[in-house]
């Protein structure tokens, strides 16, 4: 029986081998300091692209697991990198590895992708709602600059963790990004989505604010799942009036720890 699992396992480690971005057992080719491969870009394919919501959905559970949990479970089945790989790059592989033996692996060719109803992590939501940090991302992406992606989607998720790790290194990366999640869209239609009003200021309420700043044409409001806030969406009569709903409200802090946001569709 032992010798039957290790046969499967040592078999599916050798097709892994050859489909994935990874390098099994025994792979001396990955070996690199931990130094070097914060600092300088990784040699590495990337197999995965990290826009992909299932893609980015993985990554958003495996983020939170130690160096120790992810280097177990790839070990369960039969899989491990370099000593020497970091912790985000172990991670990566992870994500490879589950989406693989999961039958989730993004195709080539696969569809359009469509807005998620719900972000599995702060990461991913950036990608959909910030347009400046996508382009940073593209960027790094084109580039093949893999290890700055990895900063970026960690300082996203992990923000105090990621400062730590990488402030010195990626200083002007991190307030690049800094700066592109608060930049405001430029307003091009007079619908405006709103985040961050007091859950009891009610939606007649809201709705009697907003509409201090121009006519409505209609409005859309609902309480949170998550927080005693209000999120909606708001047409107003002409673009000059959602302008002024964005340059008076965006960025406001209401008091409930978070800011509002309010932002052109």
């Amino acid at each position: 029986m032992v010798r039957l699992v290790s046969t499967i396992a040592l078999s599916f480690a050798i097709s892994l081998s050859a489909v994935s971005a990874w390098t099994t057992v025994p792979s001396f080719t990955l070996r690199r300091s931990l130094h070097n491969s914060v600092k300088s870009s990784t040699s590495l394919p990337m197999a995965l692209d990290y826009n992909d919501p299932v893609v980015a959905e993985e990554f958003g559970k495996i983020q939170p697991m130690s160096y120790e949990e992810v280097e177990e479970e790839l070990m369960m089945s039969g899989v491990r990198g370099s000593p020497d790989m970091n912790e985000m790059d172990l991670k990566l592989m992870l994500v490879e590895l589950r989406l693989m033996l999961s039958g989730r692996m993004p195709g080539k060719n696969s569809s359009a992708k469509k807005k998620p109803d719900t972000y599995s992590s702060k990461f991913e939501e950036a990608l959909w709602e910030k347009p400046k940090f996508k382009e940073i991302y593209d960027a790094l992406k084109a580039k093949g600059d893999h290890n700055s992606q990895n900063v970026a989607a960690e300082y996203l998720n992990q923000p105090d963790v990621a400062k730590l790790r990488y402030g010195k290194e990626y200083s002007s990366l991190l307030s690049d990004i800094d700066a592109a999640l608060i930049a405001v869209k430029e307003v091009t239609s007079p619908t405006v989505t709103f985040k961050g009003f007091p859950a009891n200021m009610g939606e007649a309420g809201c709705r009697m604010t907003l509409e201090a700043l121009g006519e409505i044409e209609d409005f859309e409001c609902n309480e949170s799942d998550d927080f005693p806030i209000l999120v909606g969406k708001v047409t107003y009569g002409d673009i000059e009036s959602a302008k002024k709903a964005i340059d008076q409200y965006n960025g406001m802090d209401m008091g409930m720890g978070q800011s509002l946001e309010l932002e052109s569709v």
